[in-house]
Formats: C-alpha cells, sequence, structure tokens
C-alpha cells in the first residue's frame, strides 16, 4: 500500500527562525604547527611559555593619576587666571572671553580626567592565558571560566609536543590596555590593542 502525497492544502508552520549571534567571534585554531588567533599565526616551535594568570585593574594608579592630573590643571587654571588679572588691570581690558575659555578647558580636562578614572575603578578583573613567543609577539585569551582557559594550556601545550594534533575554539575579542591592568608575571601586552579574549565553551 502506497502512502498518499500530501496536498498543497495543509497549513505547515515556518522553520523557526535561526538565533542571531551574541557577538562576532574569531577562531583559535591549531593546523599544521602553527596557532592562529584569529588573523595572527604564531609557530608553534617559537612559543617559549603558555600560562595563566588573572589580571586585576589599576585602581590605585587610576586614583594618583586623576589626583595629579586635578592638581596640574587647577595650579595651570589658578596661574592663568592671575596672569589674565594683572593683564587686565594693566591694559584695563575685561578680557572675559579668555578667562571663560580658561576654566572651560579646566573644566573639560577634569571631567576627561574623572570618567577615565571612573572605567578602571569600574573594571573586573579577567583570567586570562597568555602565550609568549621567542620574539616580541603575544597572544592573549581570557575567560570567565578559569578551567576553560586551564584546559587550552593543555590542549596548546599537546599540540606542541604532537605535531598531528589540530584543533579549533572559537574566541571573541576584547582589548585590554596595560595602562590600567596589572598584568602579574612578566606580561607584556605590545600595543594594548587586537587581543583577543576566550568565550565560554
Amino acid at each position: 500500500m502506497t502512502t498518499p502525497e500530501p496536498s498543497g492544502h495543509f497549513d505547515v508552520p515556518p522553520p523557526p527562525p535561526t538565533p542571531p549571534l551574541v557577538s562576532p567571534g574569531i577562531d583559535l585554531r591549531v593546523s599544521k604547527r602553527l596557532l592562529w588567533v584569529g588573523g595572527a599565526c604564531y609557530p608553534l616551535e617559537n612559543i617559549a611559555r603558555v600560562y595563566t594568570l588573572t589580571i586585576h585593574p589599576r585602581r590605585k594608579e587610576a586614583v594618583l593619576r586623576f589626583l595629579k592630573t586635578l592638581v596640574i590643571t587647577a595650579a595651570g587654571t589658578i596661574a592663568l587666571t592671575v596672569l589674565s588679572g594683572i593683564t587686565m588691570v594693566a591694559s584695563r581690558d575685561t578680557g572675559s572671553g579668555l578667562m571663560t575659555f580658561v576654566w572651560l578647558g579646566s573644566l573639560a580636562v577634569t571631567i576627561y580626567s574623572l570618567v577615565e578614572m571612573l572605567q578602571v575603578l569600574g573594571a573586573q578583573s579577567h583570567h586570562v592565558l597568555a602565550v609568549e613567543t621567542s620574539g616580541p609577539s603575544q597572544a592573549v585569551v581570557t575567560s570567565r571560566n578559569p578551567h576553560h582557559l586551564n584546559q587550552l594550556v593543555g590542549r596548546i601545550a599537546h599540540a606542541i609536543e604532537n605535531p598531528e594534533t589540530e584543533f579549533q575554539v572559537m574566541v571573541e575579542s576584547i582589548t585590554i590596555s596595560p595602562k590600567n591592568y596589572y598584568f602579574g608575571d612578566n606580561v607584556n601586552m605590545y600595543g594594548g590593542s587586537g587581543n583577543v579574549g576566550m568565550a565560554g565553551a
């Protein structure tokens, strides 16, 4: 007995929509003795060290930097105000435009420094994995779960010892400025941008 073909009169529900990507990702993979982090390539034989650490925001330095900027700005503003006052008395000119410019400039510098300090104070610590090479190059990945980083250390170490090993994980972009973070055991971030963070996997 043959099964009848379905007619075109049935209402078929549409397929579920594809879930959107939360954020664009890049690949971290080992292939043919090369470690790829996005578009950057690191030969496995040039890797000198792979390790994990926790980096913390430089909160104390951020506060001291803000206070230093505040003192310098206040001193400069006072000096310019006194100089403008002496000039106005000598020339009998009001000079209010220059004074307004000086005080607005000082206010802008203070607000910018305050925002910069608050960004560092509100930043969170990151668990990171650092891959150092025999040259100046370095790759850094991060995850909210340190266990994933430890697993990745093991997989990269295994790939270094076993030439046939290949693997691939998805990572997310992240930018960390060395000016705002302690990098622990001699971790140097060249340029402070274009680094990557590992998505929880």
